[in-house]
């Protein structure tokens, strides 16, 4: 195994490039000759030296923000990110990360990144039309049959091309982090489309949920996710749509009572490097920091499962009702925008490959 250059250092070597003994050490045989075969092993051996000491490559510091509490599975998960990708580089590259939007929310975190300001995010794929307009297929209601579905999807062909599709922001998806199935929580219970009439509803910034919500009778309101809890407290909002976890990690088992599982997107977390970022990584740095990502997103499919089950408990113990409305009422109702993007060129491929997974 080759010496490090801290190796070279602590090592005294002799003529022979071999350690010194403690009787050879300094000038005491100065008036020594040293053979031809000698001075040419010093040679090579200082020759080795100088090529060992050459200085190290810089090392590379990346920031990595997001708006999620650091108790989240997406928080840990990224936190295994961060300890393989500085292991597997040897310590040449190093990993921040930011919780609790200390940075800014999602939309915030986005523009940092796409203008170099911040090297990594977490985003929603329904906000990720700034990357590509393939990230809208998660928003398309009920396309997604069931977890198994949304497993095969983003593991496979589909996912893979979303994550590697080339968009304006110059932005690469590095994988997939589970945030479960979006349901409508709120006050008043949730049986049908019907109950949704009138209520204002908590959406993401995209067009797509404002206009789902829309097409269902009730007011889209899009937050950001960070005031949420207030909007729903102080009655600015009357509910929303999210996955189980929002109310404990959001708190909004406290100031909701009713959570109708209608499951009608699955739409996952991305997490994201920057352009400028990526393009500075020699190639086996980004090999590492998409292993690295792939590893973190099995280990936060598991704490994924955890969080789920311990969410539903604690917002039970808060006094949250859970029920299963039918969803037959809310496809139907939803049938027509599902049609219109099967005409979109983009997505009609792409959902005709999902829909056959």
């Amino acid at each position: 195994m080759a010496l490090s250059v801290r190796e070279v250092g602590d090592i005294p070597v002799n003529g022979r490039g071999m350690p010194m003994r403690g009787d050879e050490e300094g000038a005491e045989h100065p008036a020594r000759p040293p053979s031809r075969r000698g001075v040419l092993a010093g040679g090579a051996a200082f020759a080795a030296a100088g090529l060992l000491a050459r200085p190290a490559r810089a090392a590379v510091r990346l920031r990595l923000a997001h708006g999620l509490p650091r108790a989240h599975p997406v928080h840990r998960a990224m936190l295994h990110f961060a300890d393989l990708v500085s292991e597997r580089s040897g310590g040449e590259i190093t990993v921040t990360l930011y919780a609790d939007g200390v940075l800014g929310e999602e939309p915030t975190l986005l523009d940092q990144v796409r203008t170099g300001t911040l090297d990594m995010t977490k985003a929603s794929a329904s906000v990720l039309d700034v990357v590509s307009p393939l990230y809208r297929l998660f928003d398309i209601p009920f396309l997604l049959r069931d977890k198994e579905h949304w497993r095969k999807v983003v593991s496979g062909a589909p996912g893979e091309r979303i994550l590697q599709a080339p968009g304006p922001s110059g932005m690469t998806g590095l994988c997939f982090y589970d945030a479960g199935a979006r349901s409508f929580y709120g006050r008043r219970p949730i049986a049908r489309p019907e109950d949704l009439a009138g209520l204002k509803i908590r959406v993401q910034p995209s067009p797509t949920m404002v206009r789902m919500v829309q097409t269902l009778g009730a007011e889209a309101v899009p937050l950001p996710w960070g005031v949420v809890y207030t909007a729903l407290q102080t009655g600015l909002i009357d509910g929303a749509e999210n996955n189980l976890t929002a109310l404990i990690y959001g708190r909004h088992a406290e100031v909701t009572r009713h959570y109708a599982y209608t499951e009608h997107t699955m739409v996952p977390d991305v997490l994201l490097i920057g352009a400028r970022t990526w393009a500075a990584l020699r190639p086996p740095l980004r090999d590492i920091v998409r292993a690295a990502a792939a590893e973190s997103a099995m280990l936060q499919s598991a704490l994924w499962a955890n969080a789920e089950e311990a969410s539903r408990a604690g917002a039970e113990r808060l006094g949250v009702v859970f029920s299963y409305p039918d969803k037959a009422p809310f496809i139907a109702r939803l049938s027509a925008m599902r049609r219109e993007f099967m005409t979109d060129p983009t997505l009609a491929p792409l959902i005709a490959q999902v829909e056959g997974a």
